[in-house]
């Protein structure tokens, strides 16, 4: 879909002298080479204090980077496919994976025809099993029949994604309940100085550079497990951690080693976007694929457990980010962090592929578009493939009709090339003639000057007047606002109410829906 990239500049002051609530301007924009994606919190800092930090946060490269690609998926795969667990026990005999009819290439045809642009592979969930072919454990597609034991579902996965111009993402499971029957993982031993990659019998790797890292026993083997991915299957883009612990007796305990695991990431995958427990990207708080009605992107963080990024409010807060959470969350906050929003859901109502389960109905998918990248977040959504190896054929219809739908919600952006005015406070787009509207995106320039709009109204030129149309709070990268009815009007405009600072409104398109 064409959707309209302009730079309208909104100044604070003037903002001020229309009634809006907002800070005097903080001087010369970062630039995008001046990363300030968090700002540390005293607390003596006042409640404008605060406001005026947040106001100065902006995203790193991969975080814009990642916002940017707005449709992302997740495949879940592996041995809990073949045994219709959601949550496997790490005792599974490998030789159940048996995907006989494995084809990648359709995995990445679907996706890119449903309009994604990047995919995470369950490369190792809780179980512990993993899709390639790994020196620190058995539990893998080696100790199976399938493909004679050569099999290596990941060099497959991204080989397929980047052939049909796709993104690659690995999901690492913290938790591992084979590891764990091994007498590794949550065995009580200590931190201490290990070398990755750890060299086994018979390897043949000659590294450039070994990496000192203080880890327990199941840290340092999480360590080995990603130098293997990241440097025999890279570029990779994303890395999915969540907080799952295993399932393990009353008492036990694993402190994930959360700083050496992101040192090695950042070393070995410097454009990877670490999430959703990570310092570039945060879960939106559940698991419906939709975010708050607003969203900001600047939170206050603490750092816990050996320095995992973690909310300073709870996870499910209906308020992260707004000027009364900011304060609210003072007393906890170590930091105001730029840590946008995934919202992950599932095409049907398991992770894991359930030959009795069907997909989502394209309405549905369509709300939680909506409800998603359209609340200034990104969309992960769940395609299992099936015991064949193979995206099943209703969810590959599905996601086809998911981005036709869009395509129809979103055509042509009526406001590309049109005469446009911006004064301080507000911006105005002359259509050239009477146009209806039921649809309207905007996005602030959150490269360089990072969220600030904390209320807007959208107003059309009807009968001589101006006329509200709609109104909401925050924009941040992305907001789609779905009028109630089709407003006819040449003149629309968006009027900024309240903001943080100086606002730089990047795309202002209108919209007449063809569903």
């Amino acid at each position: 879909m064409a959707l309209s990239r302009r730079l309208f500049v909104l100044s604070a002051t003037a903002l001020a002298a229309t009634g809006a609530a907002t800070l005097p301007a903080l001087g010369t924009p970062l630039s995008p080479s001046d990363s300030r994606s968090r700002i540390p919190v005293s607390p003596d800092d006042t409640a404008d204090e605060l406001v005026r930090k947040a106001s100065q946060v902006r995203p790193t490269a991969r975080q814009v980077a990642w916002q940017q690609l707005e449709r992302t998926a997740f495949l879940h795969f592996g041995v809990n496919t073949f045994t219709g667990l959601e949550w496997g026990t790490g005792d599974e005999d490998p030789n159940v994976f048996q995907p006989t009819g494995l084809d990648t290439d359709q995995w990445a045809r679907a996706l890119r025809d449903g309009g994604f642009k990047l995919a995470i592979l369950t490369v190792k969930h809780h179980d512990g099993f993993v899709l390639y072919p790994s020196r620190y454990t058995n539990h893998t597609v080696a100790s199976s029949s399938w493909r004679d034991g050569q099999g290596d579902v990941l060099r497959s996965f991204a080989d397929s994604m980047r052939r049909y111009g796709l993104k690659v993402g690995v999901y690492l499971s913290p938790a591992d309940e084979n590891q764990y029957l091994h007498g590794v993982y949550a065995n009580g031993s200590s931190r201490v100085t290990r070398t990755v990659p750890t060299l086994v019998d018979g390897d043949d790797r000659s590294p450039d550079r070994f990496y000192t890292l203080d880890a327990t026993d199941y840290g340092a083997h999480m360590l080995n497990t990603l130098y293997e991915v990241l440097t025999s299957y890279g570029p990779i883009d994303e890395v999915w951690f969540d907080g799952a612990q295993g399932r393990i007796p009353p008492g036990k305990v694993e402190d994930y080693d959360w700083d050496s695991w992101y040192t090695l990431v950042r070393s070995l995958a410097p454009d990877a976007a670490i999430a959703v427990t990570g310092p570039d990207v945060r879960w939106v708080g559940n698991e419906g694929g939709t975010a708050r009605e607003d969203e900001w992107s600047v939170l206050p963080v603490k750092e816990e457990q050996y320095g995992r990024t973690d909310w300073a409010l709870s996870y499910d807060t209906p308020d992260e980010g707004s000027r009364t959470a900011l304060v609210s969350a003072q007393p906890n906050t170590d930091y105001l962090q730029w840590w946008p929003a995934e919202c992950d859901v599932s095409i049907h109502d398991g992770w894991f592929y359930h030959p009795d389960q069907v997909p989502k109905s394209v309405d549905e998918l369509i709300d939680i578009y909506f409800g998603s990248v359209g609340r200034n977040s990104v969309l992960l959504l769940n395609v299992p493939p099936d015991t064949d190896g193979l995206l099943a054929a209703p969810d590959v219809a599905r996601l086809r009709e998911f981005r036709e739908r869009v395509d129809l919600e979103l055509p042509e952006d009526l406001a590309r090339g049109a005469r446009t005015t911006a004064v301080p406070g507000r911006v105005t787009v002359d259509l050239g003639a009477e146009r209806e509207v039921d649809r309207v995106r905007l996005g602030e320039d959150i490269r360089r000057y990072g969220q600030q709009v904390e209320g807007f109204v959208v107003e059309a030129h009807v009968d001589g007047a101006w006329t509200e149309v709609t109104r909401a709070g925050t924009i941040g990268a992305s907001r789609i606002l779905l009028l109630a009815a089709p407003v006819r009007a040449r003149r629309w405009r968006v009027r900024v109410t309240a903001a943080r600072d100086t606002v730089r409104i990047a795309e202002f398109g209108l919209y007449r829906s063809l569903v």
